[in-house]
């Protein structure tokens, strides 16, 4: 197996003297928002039940005095956030018993809601990404619907490879789109080589601050990042790619310089997560999403080495920090090769797409790791009765314990939010179901 390149001293502050997008003008147009968040949410209220008990948490008057301070020019904090009500998908988590077995969706903030829609109909995707108010409002707008037991920050995986200095645009109809991909090896000398995480994606630890005050307690956030190989063959390919055969060959061709570039990627992505913590993170996942690219043998030695050193450093850094040792899921598509090693890869969650089957992969990964997943997404385009069957046999296979449900993978843009609203019904119905007959 090859070793990982060791990692780079310490990024210093502003080294490369460029723009930040967190700069003050920026800044400013900011705290506006924040005001003028603050006075809907007075005029809303307990807008679709964001605001129960609201009595005993401090409620959103609390949560409005908070954003107010955005007015005065201060910083809105990582701290005095509300108590958590609903800890489940924590303590699935962790391996620890719940009620009933909780439930989050990926892209669960995504295109098929129509208030997602309108909310970005006259923005930029990478714009929208740098609001933190506007990432706050989506991020909590399926919570508003379903009564979901996790959130998850709504931001892009790609916002690492512009922290490096690469451009992005977002092209309709082709998806994200990079001006100028990495072609030769001399290449990885146009990017930051030393990356301060909190100047370049501050504004993902803003939206993260904001969410998790905005949440008031509700249900924990989850916070994350793209995994390495998966950001590399972005760069690389310049986009999407059926074959990622652009970003293969670097491995083959180049493979010391592939190294050297997945390093620079896990540094950033380490800082970057642990930097989500200390904004208020409950959870992290990394998404190794091209890992069904690979095979057993480049998997081995290009990807599997940095998931495993992210989640020991990270969690590392989080102690010399005295942040919270927050727990971390690994979701890794179509690596159903690899599911011994990443049950050892220092994750306490191993997420499952829906090429495997549950009691498989139980074998494989033990009883000492959460799974979480594995419906097939495309499961939510059948009646509703037939998903809260699809649900029930899920359940029993994988177990209501140390088991936290989702899709095989995110949600689709023209699936009907109604038929998400009955799987999430189901899986607590269902588990519920179970544990008490059990």
């Amino acid at each position: 197996m090859a070793a990982p390149v060791p990692r780079t001293e310490e990024p210093a502050a502003g080294q490369d003297g460029s723009v930040r997008r967190g700069g003050e003008k920026w800044l400013q147009e900011e705290r506006r928002d924040y005001v003028e968040m603050a006075a809907s949410m007075g005029r809303d209220g307990d807008r679709g039940g964001m605001g129960a008990d609201r009595a005993a948490s401090g409620g959103n008057g609390e949560a409005r005095e908070r954003l107010r301070s955005m007015a005065g020019g201060d910083r809105l904090l990582p701290k005095g956030f509300p108590k958590l009500k609903n800890d489940t998908f924590l303590r699935a988590a962790r391996g620890e018993q719940t009620e009933h077995t909780p439930v989050w969706c990926m892209r669960q903030a995504g295109r098929y809601l129509p208030e997602f829609r309108e909310t970005r109909a006259s923005q930029d995707f990478f714009a929208t990404c740098r609001s933190p108010k506007l990432c706050c409002e989506l991020t909590l707008q399926p919570l508003r619907r379903f009564p979901l037991d996790a959130a998850i920050i709504f931001s892009d995986i790609l916002v690492v490879p512009q922290a490096l200095g690469m451009e992005i645009v977002m092209v309709p109809g082709k998806g994200p789109t990079f001006t100028e991909p990495l072609k030769e090896v001399e290449d990885l000398l146009k990017l930051r080589q030393k990356v301060d995480v909190t100047a370049e994606l501050g504004y993902v630890f803003q939206a993260i601050t904001l969410t998790r005050h905005s949440l008031e307690g509700k249900v924990p956030l989850i916070g994350f990042s793209g995994a390495p190989w998966t950001l590399m063959s972005y760069m690389i390919e310049g986009g999407g790619s059926t074959t990622m055969a652009k970003a293969k060959s670097w491995l083959y061709r180049h493979p010391e310089a592939s190294h050297r570039l997945l390093r620079l990627l896990a540094d950033v992505i380490i800082d970057y997560l642990v930097g989500q913590v200390a904004a208020g993170a409950q959870a992290l996942q990394l998404f190794e999403s091209h890992a069904g690219h690979l095979g057993p043998e480049l998997f081995q030695d290009f990807a599997l080495p940095y998931i495993r050193d992210i989640a020991q450093a990270v969690k590392s850094k989080l102690k010399e920090e005295a942040l919270p040792l927050v727990p971390m899921i690994i979701f890794a598509k179509d690596a159903h090769y690899a599911l011994r090693d990443l049950a050892h890869a220092g994750y306490e969650v191993v997420g499952l797409d829906w090429t495997i089957r549950p009691q498989e992969a139980r074998a494989q990964i033990g009883k000492d790791v959460t799974l979480q997943g594995n419906l097939d997404p495309c499961a939510l385009y059948a009646p509703k009765e037939k998903i809260g069957e699809l649900v029930k046999k899920m359940l029993e296979s994988f177990g209501t314990q140390r088991y936290i449900a989702n899709l095989g993978h995110g949600l689709y843009p023209d699936m009907n939010p109604e038929h998400v609203g009955a799987f999430v019904e189901a899986v607590h119905a269902h588990s519920r179901h179970i544990n008490k007959h059990s």
